[in-house]
């Protein structure tokens, strides 16, 4: 694992879309197609809108995976995750492969379907965010490190509901969903490569426990550590209280 720093939300975005292009010209020219996994967040606008930009990314060849997905949400709320890839991936791209978690069918069906889709073939990359309680997809504190599952149901913790109230998708915690699917933790770490982007101040306490407190399910972005090929992505905001020896440890040069 490795962090990198940039000054600012924008070039936060371009930088790791950047990355995220070169990863998907070399999938497709490798293997005729690239797998790939997306977060849906306000933490990832400017990446997505500098990725669906990039020049030559041969969009046909991507099949695209849902991260996390409200139980009981339509498709057509502000907040639902298929709404947000639907609108700032791929109706930008034009990808026509794509496996979304419908909120509103039987989660058990769903995962079904989803978990053998996903099993059929290598992820060659996942675009993620970590949450403000630390959270890995929807896998909020304690998060299940032990699943084998792809996909499961997971309940969501006051902090995660508040969170998305705060980001302005719901009116009030009331309104936020206390179930959803997730991504397993296990499943994100199968990727062959992880780009978690993550900027913003409202970020910094959860990076410092996660990338200078222990490997622990309390801080469940924290396995990202032991992937070999993972980037975390933050701006000067989110990386203010990481000690500089963290930095120097782990940093790359912006």
């Amino acid at each position: 694992m490795r962090i990198r720093v940039l000054e600012e939300r924008s070039s936060l975005g371009k930088a790791a879309a950047a990355q995220a292009a070169t990863v998907l010209y070399r999938a497709i020219a490798q293997n005729g197609r690239a797998r790939i996994i997306a977060a849906s967040a306000a933490s990832q606008l400017e990446f997505l809108e500098e990725l669906t930009g990039a020049p030559g990314i041969d969009w046909k060849m991507v099949e695209l995976f849902h991260l996390d997905e409200y139980i009981g949400l339509p498709k057509t709320h502000p907040a639902s995750f298929c709404k947000f890839l639907q609108d700032r991936l791929i109706s930008r791209t034009g990808i026509d492969k794509y496996h979304f978690l419908d909120g509103e069918k039987d989660p058990a069906e769903v995962i079904g379907l989803t978990n053998e889709a996903i099993r059929m073939a290598p992820i060659d990359v996942a675009f993620v965010g970590i949450g403000e309680n630390g959270h890995l997809a929807f896998n909020d504190p304690p998060a299940d490190f032990e699943t084998d599952a792809p996909y499961l149901v997971v309940s969501l913790d006051q902090a995660c509901r508040q969170q998305q109230v705060g980001e302005g998708w719901f009116p009030n915690i009331e309104a936020v969903p206390k179930r959803a699917i997730s991504m397993s933790v296990k499943q994100v770490l199968k990727s062959q490569e992880i780009l978690a982007i993550v900027p913003g101040p409202k970020k910094a306490q959860a990076i410092k426990a996660c990338f200078e407190g222990p490997i622990s399910p309390l801080a469940p972005s924290s396995i990202l550590r032991t992937h070999a090929n993972a980037t975390i992505y933050l701006d000067r905001e989110s990386a203010a209280l990481l000690n500089p020896a963290t930095l120097s440890a782990l940093a790359v040069s912006a």
